[in-house]
């Protein structure tokens, strides 16, 4: 009888243990990550920026004025890297191999970097996710990074084009949830966006535009749920949020990948694109924020909204301590720090990584992140909003839980930084490209002749 009673009572304690036991093995953390730093060679100051628009034989006066105000109030600055065939003056007969090279460059360096670091060999690797979302070869990116580093003949496989500057959460998000039903396993995420096939070389403002902001970057992450790699983690995934508007054809057409009247491939950015951003943003932050944010301040939003006295303002920084927002311009800096009511002292890593790194699609987010812990700014148990836009249009968030303090142990995502982060912040953002190219405001469209 006893024994019946003990089994009784032993049943449910082991069936809660083993719940216990499997749903502390689900969490989803980074084990550490490496971004990219281009060659030097590969810089683009200003007057190298000037011999690539003189280069183009299709601008004339109003493009040329166009691309200067666009250049002086992009925040960004002269150490950002371009694509090598731009250097060797090839930007409008681009071919697939100068894409795939960009991509071996990057691969090469940020993964080969990171694996040492961190002790992971390649054939430990369960997930692989890549991200490129310009670039589409055969066989995919996935199997050339496969190929070259010998993976296991049963690793696991992503590869996702067409996703935008949201993707590297998209990625993320693939790898939590096979987490979730899958212990003991190590992803590695990459990164990045491929300019070599899409340097646009036509006339067309809104395509055009795309080189001014866009460069050349990438990361690449290692995350696990291995409890036996737990203690070296350094952060911890709290809660994922992605909101896709590609149901409504306003949001959709913002942001595509397109021909110009002349064939010419490019990126288009429509006027309206703030307008869809500003939608995705809202949708996306009424579902993240009950996730996120304490009782109290739900409870305080509602009662003032209830109201109608006031406009009610959610104060987030109740809920985070940091805010690692994408590069898709000053404009979105600005917009997104508005709306949430940032101080410059949140904003400043997103503005030091436009103005050091440029907009390097999905991968901004991680140079965002490595300039916070470059400047030794997290600390145990602080908590990081991640917040990105992309083509689609898509608005993805994350939440990450602080797991050890900047600076601490082997391991860092910061060490990209390592070389300038003592001249961050500058006194000003300001860039020499009015100083250089502002008589052109002058010039008269009747007379005007490019000099050279």
């Amino acid at each position: 009888m006893v024994f019946l009673y003990a089994s009784l009572l032993a049943c449910p304690l082991f069936l809660l243990w083993k719940w216990l036991d499997g749903h502390r093995d689900r969490h989803c953390y980074i084990l550490d990550y490496e971004c990219h730093k281009p060659t030097d060679d590969r810089k683009l100051d200003t007057e190298f920026c000037g011999d690539v628009i003189k280069r183009n034989k299709n601008l004339g006066l109003v493009e040329y004025k166009f691309l200067l105000k666009a250049m002086v109030s992009s925040g960004i600055g002269e150490e950002t890297y371009a694509p090598r065939m731009v250097f060797e003056g090839r930007e409008e007969t681009p071919t697939l191999r100068d894409g795939l090279l960009e991509m071996d460059d990057f691969f090469h360096d940020t993964i080969g970097k990171l694996l040492a670091r961190s002790g992971v060999k390649p054939d430990e690797i369960d997930l692989l996710v890549v991200n490129v979302s310009m670039l589409a070869a055969v066989p995919s990116l996935t199997s050339r990074i496969v190929n070259h580093y010998k993976m296991r003949d049963d690793v696991r496989t992503f590869n996702l084009t067409g996703m935008g500057c949201s993707a590297s959460l998209i990625s993320v998000g693939i790898v939590s949830n096979t987490f979730r039903a899958q212990k003991d396993k190590v992803a590695l995420v990459v990164t990045s966006e491929s300019l070599s096939p899409n340097w646009y070389a036509g006339n067309d403002r809104s395509m055009i535009l795309a080189n001014c902001l866009f460069r050349s970057g990438g990361c690449a992450i290692l995350l696990t749920n291995k409890r036996s790699l737990r203690h070296r983690c350094i952060f911890k995934l709290k809660t994922l949020v992605r909101t896709h508007h590609g149901g409504k054809d306003e949001s959709y057409g913002c942001c595509i990948q397109k021909e110009d009247e002349q064939g010419r491939l490019g990126f288009h950015l429509a006027k309206n694109l703030p307008k869809a951003a500003t939608r995705a943003f809202v949708d996306n932050l009424r579902e993240i924020s009950p996730k996120i944010l304490p009782v109290r301040e739900l409870v305080r939003f509602v009662a003032v909204y209830s109201m109608r006295k006031l406009k009610p303002v959610i104060n987030f920084k109740t809920g985070v301590e940091h805010f690692c927002i994408h590069t898709g311009g000053k404009a979105v800096i600005d917009g997104i720090g508005a709306s949430l009511e940032l101080s410059e002292h949140d904003l400043e890593p997103a503005r030091m990584t436009l103005h050091r790194w440029g907009n390097t699609s999905a991968s901004s987010l991680w140079y965002v992140l490595g300039y916070m812990e470059a400047k030794r700014r997290l600390k145990r148990g602080d908590r990081v909003l991640m917040i990105s836009f992309g083509a689609g249009f898509k608005c993805n968030s994350c939440v990450w839980e602080v797991m050890r303090e900047s600076g601490s142990g082997s391991g860092c995502g910061a060490t990209v930084w390592d070389d300038c982060i003592q001249s961050y912040p500058p006194n000003s953002l300001a860039n020499p490209f009015m100083a250089k190219y502002g008589w052109i405001n002058n010039e008269d469209p009747a007379t005007f002749v490019l000099p050279e």
